[in-house]
């Protein structure tokens, strides 16, 4: 299990590395092909907005794969832990907020990581 919850967590960091390139790197170009619900007049105006917003998907991905690079099982169980649930946490408050899609790609992800971890 803990090998598949690795994978898991990798997979995530992959997901979030993707969101933080599209909204600081490709706000104005392929976001709004994939953000459909926003109008595209919005997307210009709001690039510094998106931009903080993948910064700190950024640092989720980071803190995912800081844990995959822990050698020591308790720090890596921890660290993991801590990272996994601050992304249950955005996509529960983004489904919220902005799309129930979130939901499906960033928090049921994490928390199937979750469980992994803890069996």
């Amino acid at each position: 299990m803990q090998l598949a919850a690795q994978i898991l967590i990798g997979i995530i960091a992959i997901i979030h590395i993707y969101i933080l390139w599209l909204e600081m790197f490709a706000w104005t170009t392929k976001a709004p092909k994939v953000f459909k619900t926003i109008p595209k007049h919005l997307f210009q105006p709001t690039k510094t907005l998106a931009a903080n917003q993948g910064l700190y998907n950024g640092f989720l991905a980071g803190g995912l794969i800081w844990s995959l690079c822990i050698t020591d099982h308790h720090w890596k169980f921890y660290v993991a832990i801590f990272f996994l649930t601050c992304v249950i946490i955005a996509g529960i408050y983004g489904a919220a907020t902005a799309s129930k899609r979130v939901l499906y790609v960033q928090s049921i992800p994490a928390l199937v990581a979750l469980i992994l971890l803890h069996l």
